[in-house]
C-alpha cells in the first residue's frame, strides 16, 4: 500500500462519505414509492468513488459545480443532508426553499453555488468562476462534474478551449457511465476515449477507474494542485456505471434498456465494497470502526428525514420570494 493510503483519518473520511452517499440514495429508493417525494430523482449509486476521490482534495472555498445527478457531489463536499432531504420533500427548510428539488441542489456555505439540469450547462459557469479567480488573483480552484452525454454538447469544447487559452484554474471531471439517458456511448461518439480530447486543447487528460477511490483521489490531487499553482486546466475521465435508471429508483433492466448481465457485472465492481475490502484486507481499519461509522450515518439520515418531514411546506406568498 502506498504511504498516502495509510493515513487513518483520511481512510475514515473516505469510508464515511462513500457510505453516507450510498445510504442517502438508498433511503430515497425506500421512500420514493410512497409518492411523498414528487420531484424526479437522478441517483448516484455506483459512482460514489468519483465524488469522494475528487472532493477530498478540495478546500471549502473551492467551487464545485454539478448536474442533475448531484447528491453525491454535495455530500462529498460536506453539505448538510437536512436541507437536502427537505428540498426533496419540497419544504421551506430545503436548500432551495422547496423550489428546486433534486436537480437543483445548492450549499453556498460549502461553495456549491447551484446545480443545473441542463446537460453541460454547468461547464461554462465553472470556467467563468475560474476566470474570476484568476482576475482576482485568488488561489482557488473550480471543479465541474458532468457525464459522457455532456461531451456531445458544443459548449463542452468551447469551455475547454477558453479555459486552456486563459490557463484557468478549473478541473473538468467527466463521470463516464457509458450512457446518456438510455443511449450508449458507442452509439453517440466515434472516439470512446474522452480524456484524449484534452490533447486538442493542449491540456492534461487522464483516464482512471472511477470505481477505485484511490485512483480517483491520486489523479485528482495532482490536477487540482496544478490548477491551484496557476498551471491551467485539465480533463479527468473517470469510468464508472450507474446502477439505477437515468431517473428514478428502478433499473433499466425491467424496461429493456440495458442487459441484465451488464448491470450485474458492473455491480460486482461496487466502489464501496472495493474500498472496504482493501482496507480490511490490509488491516488499515478495523471492522468495528466501520460499523460504528455506519451506525452514526444511519442516525444522521434518520434525523435529517425527521427534520424534513416536520418542516412546513412553502406558502403561496413564498412563491415570489427570491425571484429577480
Amino acid at each position: 500500500m502506498k504511504k498516502y493510503l495509510t493515513d487513518t483519518k483520511t481512510l475514515k473520511q473516505i469510508y464515511y462519505y462513500l457510505t453516507k452517499i450510498r445510504r442517502f440514495e438508498e433511503k430515497i429508493i425506500e421512500l420514493y414509492p410512497k409518492q411523498e417525494i414528487r420531484c424526479p430523482v437522478h441517483l448516484y449509486i455506483g459512482q460514489e468513488a468519483i465524488a469522494v476521490g475528487v472532493c477530498l482534495n478540495l478546500r471549502k472555498e473551492d467551487y464545485l459545480f454539478s448536474n442533475h445527478r448531484n447528491h453525491g457531489h454535495l455530500i462529498a463536499k460536506g453539505a448538510d443532508i437536512k436541507p437536502l432531504f427537505a428540498e426533496l420533500y419540497g419544504r421551506i427548510t430545503g436548500c432551495c426553499e422547496g423550489k428546486g428539488g433534486s436537480m437543483h441542489m445548492v450549499s453556498v456555505e460549502h461553495s456549491v453555488m447551484g446545480t443545473s439540469a441542463i446537460v453541460g450547462g454547468s461547464i461554462p459557469i465553472a470556467v467563468g468562476v475560474a476566470l474570476a479567480f484568476r482576475m482576482k488573483n485568488e488561489k482557488k480552484v473550480a471543479v465541474v462534474f458532468f457525464g459522457d452525454g455532456a461531451v456531445d454538447e458544443g459548449v463542452f469544447y468551447e469551455s475547454l478551449n477558453f479555459a486552456a487559452l486563459k490557463k484557468l484554474p478549473v478541473v473538468f471531471v467527466c463521470e463516464n457511465n457509458f450512457y446518456a439517458t438510455n443511449s450508449p456511448q458507442k452509439n453517440r461518439q466515434v472516439n470512446p476515449d474522452i480524456y484524449k480530447i484534452a490533447d486538442f486543447f493542449r491540456m492534461p487528460g487522464i483516464c482512471v477507474d472511477g470505481n477505485d477511490v484511490f485512483a480517483v483521489n491520486k489523479a485528482a490531487k495532482g490536477l487540482i494542485e496544478k490548477a491551484r499553482k496557476g498551471r491551467g486546466p485539465s480533463l479527468l475521465e473517470a469510468r464508472t456505471y450507474r446502477w439505477k435508471t437515468h431517473v428514478g429508483p428502478e433499473t433499466d433492466i425491467e424496461k429493456g434498456f440495458r442487459d441484465k448481465g451488464e448491470v450485474e457485472e458492473w455491480m460486482k465492481k461496487d466502489p464501496l465494497k472495493k474500498f472496504k475490502s482493501t482496507i480490511l484486507k490490509n488491516k488499515l481499519l478495523k471492522n468495528e470502526d466501520l460499523k460504528q461509522m455506519e451506525e452514526g450515518i444511519d442516525r444522521e439520515i434518520d434525523q435529517a428525514l425527521d427534520f424534513a418531514l416536520h418542516s412546513h411546506c412553502p406558502t403561496e406568498g413564498d412563491l415570489y420570494k427570491g425571484v429577480y
